[in-house]
């Protein structure tokens, strides 16, 4: 019986029952986790590999555990794929999954990862290529060479939903095979002697475009932004007044209770004042926005896109898929500095400063953009995006190291295009959705509580106050110290420049002026909950260089911008 040392999740890895653990690993994108949620046809239980933060999902089916590694990406340094193969050497009974369009490839490259194992092979895709002249042939040959048996499956043509309401079984025939496969497992050899020849390309769409390519990708990337924002706009502008008036009853109340109890329940900053916000504006935002990523992973856009955009990222130190995480903490910061697990060691803390720098997330720029409405300056989004985009990008290429600009990095293969199922859609969503409310939801419960105490003992006026004249240096009202301060905590503080104490400045200042006040307040530091999982994910000491260095890189734009845009005003 394999022992599942590597998992520590919901129940203990000792415990299965009587059954018997499959550590389930392939190359990303081959279909590993539609195969085994349709295998088990039940919902996993998610924890994490021993020893790493990388979440790991297990399923329990009638016979047998399977344990979901994250894609291998061979020639890599990252921190899923070591996880994934440290998993592979701590257990004994594997199933290997492979691309039919790649098989000779991928076997090739895996073989020696398993080696002496026992287990049995998942042949995914089949569908694309069993029409092929002698496929089936070619692979019965395969088998009887390689000892170990093989299961050719469409881990995507889901048929039946399992009956315990859990997630969507295969097909009844491809699923026998592969629980006969494994009930027949046998010990992997370290190489294969034949090839099949079984081979296919996917076709090129306008995202291979050596000209239309990047910038219908970098089109692609923004559209789930937009698309949160507007649909958190359309629910907030409906949903924030009731909230507000649901609620009055409970912030007076609140307001009664003696100090600092008041101010931290009832107060500006308190947690019945401020929550409603994480809900009514970044409940939205997070929830549209992991739809559409969900969409792009499960139809393999992202690896398309991430193709795409790869070449051109290499000169400031990024890869396509380090942008595509950039791009994710638009929803929230908290998945995606969690995802840049999947990075190069050499790019992941570039990565890493570039969302807390410019990902603007769902408090962020939800935010920005009332402030605009506000002093009905609207077109001012689309210099507040470029100056943005643009300003991360240099960050980016003065932090990374030179390694990360000149090394060559391995990235996945063009994946097929095909819909995805809304299944694997909804696996996806559950985890970000998870990881919203266990991660991000307690670090902001701790900093509504840090910033209510500070606004109780008079410590953001006295901030405010004292850091006013610097405000002077960025041509901007010495009034605006408190919002820099507060949006350095939280970036929906960015809202206390419509308040109505600052409404009569506001409406003074210059459309550069504002953008320049926005963009200070947004990127001067991370937020606190970004910085919090930055120091879990990688070091506290890391953490706060992080925030030095973006503050010394905001400071440099801001005086950039604020003088150099009045120059040319």
């Amino acid at each position: 019986m394999t022992d599942a040392r590597s998992f520590t999740g919901d129940a203990p890895s000792t415990e299965n029952d009587g059954k018997e653990t499959v550590v389930v690993v392939g190359k990303e994108s081959v279909g590993k986790s539609e195969l085994v949620a349709g295998l088990s046809g039940t919902t996993p239980k998610t924890g994490n590999f021993r020893g790493t933060t990388v979440d790991i999902e297990r399923y329990d089916s009638d016979e047998f555990v399977f344990v979901d590694t994250p894609g291998i990406l061979l020639g890599t340094d990252t921190e899923t794929t070591r996880a994934a193969i440290s998993a592979v050497e701590e257990t004994n009974t594997v199933l290997l999954v492979v691309r039919a369009t790649n098989i000779d490839d991928d076997l090739e490259d895996l073989l020696p990862l398993v080696q002496g194992k026992v287990g049995a092979i998942a042949v995914t895709f089949w569908d694309k290529v069993e029409n092929q002249p002698e496929a089936r042939e070619k692979l019965n040959a395969l088998a009887d060479d390689l000892g170990v048996p093989l299961a050719p499956v469409d881990a995507r043509n889901v048929s039946r939903v399992a009956t315990d309401g859990g997630g969507a079984a295969i097909d009844g025939g491809d699923r026998n095979q592969l629980v006969s496969a494994l009930h027949n497992a046998d010990e992997f050899p370290g190489r294969v002697n034949r090839q099949t020849g079984i081979h296919l390309d996917p076709p090129e769409t306008v995202l291979e475009h050596s000209l239309l390519g990047p910038f219908v990708s970098i089109a692609l990337l923004l559209l789930p932004a937009a698309a949160a924002v507007q649909f958190a706009n359309a629910a907030a502008a409906e949903l924030s007044p009731r909230v507000s008036t649901l609620l009055e009853p409970s912030v007076q109340w609140a307001n009664n209770l003696p100090e600092p109890l008041a101010a931290v329940l009832g107060g500006d900053y308190g947690l019945l004042s401020m929550g409603p916000f994480l809900f009514v504006w970044a409940g939205p935002t997070i929830l549209i926005f992991a739809v559409f990523m969900a969409v792009y992973k499960q139809s393999g856009l992202v690896t398309r896109i991430t193709a795409s955009l790869h070449p051109h990222l290499r000169r400031v130190g990024l890869t396509g898929r380090d942008l595509v995480r950039v791009v994710m903490g638009f929803g929230c910061n908290v998945p995606a500095v969690t995802s840049t697990r999947g990075c190069s060691d050499c790019t992941r803390r570039t990565t890493v400063s570039a969302i807390g720098f410019g990902s603007a997330c769902s408090y962020q720029f939800p935010a920005t953009l009332a402030v605009f409405a506000a002093v009905e300056m609207p077109w001012l989004v689309l210099p507040y995006l470029g100056v943005l985009t643009t300003t991360t990008l240099v960050y980016a290429r003065l932090i990374a190291p030179e390694r990360a600009r000149t090394a060559s990095l391995a990235t996945e293969n063009r994946a097929f295009l095909q819909w995805p199922t809304w299944q694997s859609v909804w696996r996806e969503i559950r985890t970000v959705i998870r990881s919203f409310f266990v991660k991000a939801l307690p670090v902001f419960a701790g900093i509504v509580l840090v910033a209510s105490t500070l606004d109780y003992l008079g410590v953001l006026d006295a901030m405010g106050e004292a850091l006013g004249p610097v405000m002077g240096l960025f041509n901007l009202p010495g009034e605006t110290a408190l919002v820099v301060v507060m949006g350095s905590i939280r970036k929906d503080g960015l809202l206390l420049l419509q308040s109505d104490g600052l409404s009569t400045m506001l409406s003074a200042m210059t459309p550069v002026q504002v953008l320049t006040a926005v963009y200070l307040a947004g990127v001067l530091l991370p937020c606190l909950v970004t910085a919090t999982t930055v120091a879990k994910e990688l070091s506290p000491r890391y953490a706060g260089r992080m925030m030095l260095r973006q503050a010394g890189a905001a400071i440099g734009f801001s005086l950039l911008l604020g003088w150099g845009g009045a120059a040319l005003v």
